[in-house]
C-alpha cells in the first residue's frame, strides 16, 4: 500500500488478508475489541495484516510459521496461538507441520512452552476432526 492510501482503504485491505488468513476467528478477535480497544482491532487489521502480513517477501504459509514459532518460544499466547494454528491450516500447513515446528521451538524455548503449544494445536486439530495425526 502506498503512503497515499486513506485510513479506510488501509484499514479495508488490512480486513481482506486477515479474512484469507484467519478467517472467522480473526474477525471474532477484532469484534471481542470493539467495547473496550476498537483502535487495537483497526491497529491489528489495518498495520498487522494491512501491512505486515501482506507484505509479498514471504508466501502466508511461511509467515504462520515464522508466528507459530514465536508464540510458542513467547509462552502465556495460548488464545492467539489457537487462532494462528487455525490460520495456519487456512494457509496450507499440515498438521504435522505445525507440530513439527512446535518440536522445533522446544530446543530453543524449552520443553514446557513447546508442550503448552502442542495442547493448543491438538485442541484445534480435535476441533476440525484432525485426530489422531499419521492415520489417513
Amino acid at each position: 500500500m502506498s503512503e497515499s492510501t486513506t485510513r479506510e482503504e488501509r484499514f479495508d485491505h488490512g480486513l481482506e488478508v486477515l479474512r484469507s488468513v484467519d478467517g472467522e476467528a480473526g474477525q471474532r478477535v477484532i469484534d471481542s475489541l470493539a467495547d473496550i480497544s476498537p483502535e487495537l482491532g483497526r491497529q491489528i487489521v489495518s498495520w498487522g495484516f494491512g501491512e505486515i502480513y501482506a507484505r509479498p517477501e514471504l508466501a502466508p504459509r511461511d509467515r504462520q510459521l515464522v508466528t507459530i514459532g514465536m508464540l510458542t518460544a513467547l509462552g502465556g499466547c495460548e488464545p492467539q496461538l489457537e487462532v494462528h494454528v487455525n490460520a495456519s491450516l487456512n494457509v496450507g500447513l499440515t498438521p504435522e507441520q505445525i507440530v513439527e515446528a512446535m518440536l522445533h521451538a522446544a530446543v530453543y524455548c524449552g520443553f514446557p512452552k513447546a508442550l503448552n503449544a502442542t495442547f493448543v494445536a491438538k485442541k484445534v486439530f480435535a476441533e476440525r476432526g484432525l485426530l489422531p495425526l499419521g492415520q489417513e
